[in-house]
């Protein structure tokens, strides 16, 4: 999406503290497809989605998100979804500033919003 854009803010996270630490085996799943997407939130857990372009806004998420996946593992699920090979996804949430981060609890939500973008 040419009219995207990184979000400049700043992340302030909890969790990141600037130097490496030894999480082990990343516990951040790489979106691969919506039904993949749906079946993750039929596990009954709450999915944190990053939704990302490649800027230096994402570089800090991606270091913020993993030490909060390995914390949070295995009550909470990270989702990374790289917008630009999964277009169709990232626009169902209408945003233009990239990169944002969404949680979601339940299937419906990520039907509801699908169907009703797709119907427009």
């Amino acid at each position: 999406n040419s009219g995207s854009h990184c979000l400049h803010t700043v992340w302030q996270a909890l969790y990141y503290t600037g130097y490496p630490k030894d999480l082990g085996p990343s516990r951040i799943i790489p979106f691969t497809s919506e039904r993949q997407f749906v079946q993750l939130l039929h596990e009954g857990r709450p999915v944190v989605v990053a939704f990302t372009i490649k800027c230096t806004y994402t570089q800090h998420l991606d270091k913020v998100l993993e030490e909060a996946a390995a914390t949070f593992y295995p009550h909470i699920k990270f989702v990374r979804v790289e917008c630009p090979k999964y277009p169709g996804f990232c626009l169902t949430r209408q945003k233009t500033e990239y990169p944002f981060l969404e949680v979601f609890y339940n299937p419906e939500q990520v039907m509801i919003v699908y169907f009703t973008f797709h119907r427009l």
